[in-house]
């Protein structure tokens, strides 16, 4: 186990970087300003996978009852049925499509409301059963049944349209809160689902609760000769490897929390810490914060816990290890991969056929 006193100098030395540096004449361009990269070698971070959706949430509508029954009664609307993190999606020539259902078919379950498209069609989403086929979910959906089939958005996040991405997201994210949040933390009464499905009044003493959403720093490490740190977790299998991830501890800032998993992990000092973007992961109840770090040591004493091995790569190094099949890199719908991208420069190569799959 690592000493404290390294980890109490890296902490010292960690400081937040302006993502522009620039100043803002209004809030608005104020907010503008901060989607903007950390640098200008980098893709914004509404390239980000399950970041962009084309729903507006309408806060304002959820506390409106007779609006919510008058929109659950008109057959244009839409419910995203969601099933254990999964819902219903055709999939065909790479990409996919979520399939709907009209309100008379929903199934029982919780209920809950997403927002309105600009067409002013409202969607709705339901935790329970998923239709058994297409036809019996909206009647445009029920040509060819072949390429129809339960997903989740490990699988179909990235192939979904910006609508159908966020809508899932929210959706699932919801449904895993509902599943864990049936009573109150304080005297363990029932709760009560409240606000369109995004609060839970306890039925006895009056308390609201709200989704849960657990903050987890990734970060993309790189040392003074623009080499990248990249380490594979002890349960994955060889040659698998990401970027460096961990939980935001209680009373400690997201920059502390980079400092303090990436010494932990590897024994490597930060120096200076930038948010990059986030993205939403509610499996169950996650955001991913990423970040760019730069290492003030470049050593690595893997913990021998959650990571097994470590290592500096170069931009030639990375490339030439996945063409040689030696390393298989994170998923496109990850944050992670977005970071090496932006790292890297350019979307990373495919592995050899006879390498890694």
């Amino acid at each position: 186990m690592h000493s404290s006193a390294p980890i109490d100098q890296c902490l010292a030395v960690t400081r937040v970087t302006s993502a522009t540096g620039r100043g803002a004449p209004s809030p608005y361009s104020e907010a503008v300003a901060g989607l903007q990269p950390a640098s200008p070698d980098v893709r914004a971070p509404c390239d980000i996978a399950l970041t962009r959706s084309e729903i507006e949430r309408s806060a304002a509508l959820r506390s409106d009852e007779e609006w919510l029954a008058a929109a659950w009664a008109d057959r244009r609307s839409r419910v995203l049925v969601v099933e254990r993190g999964q819902a219903l999606a055709r999939f065909g020539a790479g990409a996919a499509e979520l399939i709907f259902v009209p309100p008379e078919r929903a199934p029982d379950g919780v209920r809950f409301f997403l927002g309105v498209d600009s067409d002013d069609v409202a969607y709705f989403g339901v935790a329970g059963p998923l239709p058994l086929l297409p036809a019996e979910a909206e009647p445009e959906a029920s040509g060819d049944t072949s390429n129809v089939r339960r997903a989740g958005l490990r699988d179909a996040g990235a192939l979904l349209s910006d609508r159908d991405a966020g809508l899932l997201a929210h959706a699932v994210a919801l449904a895993n809160w509902h599943a864990v949040a049936g009573y109150c933390p304080r005297c363990g009464a029932p709760t009560e689902s409240a606000q369109a499905g995004h609060s839970r009044c306890c039925a006895v003493d009056g308390s609201e609760h709200f989704p849960r959403c657990d903050p987890a720093v990734i970060m993309l490490v790189t040392d003074s000769s623009d080499r990248c740190l990249l380490a594979r977790n002890a349960q994955w299998p060889a040659g698998r490897v990401s970027i460096l991830a961990g939980f935001v501890e209680a009373g400690e800032s997201a920059e502390q929390a980079v400092a303090r998993e990436v010494f932990e992990e590897v024994g490597v000092v930060v120096a200076s810490v930038s948010y990059a973007g986030s993205q939403p992961w509610p499996m169950p109840h996650s955001l991913m914060l990423g970040f760019r770090a730069e290492a003030a040591s470049t050593e690595i004493q893997v913990d021998a816990d959650e990571i097994a091995e470590a290592g500096w790569y170069s931009r030639d190094d990375l490339r030439d290890a996945i063409l040689r099949g030696d390393l298989l890199m994170p998923p496109s719908l990850s944050i992670s991969r977005w970071l090496i991208e932006t790292w890297y420069g350019a979307a990373l190569p495919t592995a050899s056929a006879t390498g890694l799959t």
